[in-house]
């Protein structure tokens, strides 16, 4: 048996007015899933008005989507509308593979990888509370899978959510 994907449609709209015409900068609009995103985009849609505008999707280093729009005319209004349906589908965050060198936990990188994970391995200094939740995980040698696992349940058993009902969040 399997199981049903529950689609949703996410709708956002950001519109600026303004008392006199102005002319507007170039801007980058960050509102589009990125192509190494997992959950299924069924559609996506990106309206910006004024309609006189040149688009050009470029993409990070991190292969994320951005759009750059030019406006050649001044204009009252400045508006981006984003639309997208997504099925929402179970995910086993769980399920890649590792490099054998990378098993067993704490690993070391090879020498080119740690280079180029070097800028995401920096830190910012950590207050109390984190530093003893670091200080007590532990890092004996294990699987590294088992590990991460370990970790993640731990941080859904700290970490609480609360669902906020007010207008605008």
């Amino acid at each position: 048996m399997g199981f049903l994907a529950i689609r949703v449609a996410l709708h956002h709209k950001t519109t600026y007015r303004y008392d006199r015409l102005v002319e507007l900068s170039p801007h980058v609009v960050w509102l589009r899933p990125a192509p190494h995103c997992r959950t299924p985009i069924l559609s996506y849609s990106l309206h910006v008005y004024p309609e006189t505008h040149f688009l050009n999707w470029q993409q990070d280093p991190q292969s994320n989507y951005l759009a750059r729009l030019v406006f050649p005319e001044p204009t009252r209004m400045f508006q981006v509308e984003v639309a997208l349906v997504a099925e929402m589908v179970v995910v086993n965050p769980f399920d890649f593979f590792l490099e054998p060198s990378a098993n067993t936990y704490p690993f070391p990188y090879e020498s080119g990888l740690a280079h180029e994970l070097q800028p995401h391995l920096e830190t910012e200094p950590a207050g109390p509370r984190l530093q003893a939740l670091l200080a007590s995980i532990d890092r004996q040698p294990q699987a590294t899978v088992d590990f991460l696992v370990s970790v993640n349940q731990r941080l859904q058993r700290e970490v609480n959510y609360i669902v906020r009902m007010e207008p605008g969040i």
